[in-house]
């Protein structure tokens, strides 16, 4: 399945928007932000687990290939669900941001993605040492029964994006 996306080309145009700050028209335009403690090692261990998908480890979820490193034009595939029977929706890496005090990416849906649009994963520390984990994304249905779940697809995306803000957290808090 994952070869087949590796040719897709992404389902909506604002390419990049999220890292960016921009809000697309058309799009519901969402931003959540975690803090996750203070200092550089906290810092450090908010980017290791973003950089090795550990944001993404949420009960029901798995990301295809495991170990996906994260650049630009990578094609991952998300599940949600179960080992038997599970959703699938597909995405391109469309920039990361490799800076000192700021490290993230994001990932745009391809063809056979239930939504359309754009989220990034930003993890940044401020001149106070405070580390936060900020969310960002725009999206719309992309097919039929997306449309058709209203409230209930909105409330699997909002649990989803809470499941990485505790995952993430869990990461850092973790003793070694």
């Amino acid at each position: 399945m994952l070869a087949q996306y590796q040719a897709a080309q992404p389902t909506y145009s604002e390419i990049g928007f999220t890292l960016v700050g921009d809000k697309p028209a058309g799009f519901r335009n969402d931003r959540y932000e975690a803090e996750l403690g203070k200092g550089a090692h906290t810092f450090a261990r908010a980017v290791r687990g973003l950089r090795t998908w550990g944001a993404h480890r949420v009960p029901g979820m798995r990301v295809f290939p495991e170990h996906a490193e994260i650049e630009p034009g990578a094609t991952v595939v998300v599940t949600l669900g179960t080992p038997l029977v599970a959703i699938a929706a597909p995405c391109r890496i469309v920039g990361v941001v490799d800076e000192p005090h700021r490290w993230g990416f994001a990932y745009g849906t391809l063809p056979g993605h239930p939504e359309q649009g754009e989220e990034a994963f930003v993890v940044s520390i401020g001149a106070d040492e405070l580390v936060r984990f900020t969310i960002t994304a725009f999206s719309r249905p992309g097919e039929l029964l997306t449309r058709l779940t209203g409230p209930i697809g909105r409330a699997v995306q909002r649990a989803g994006t809470n499941g990485y803000l505790k995952a993430l957290q869990g990461i850092v808090d973790k003793v070694e």
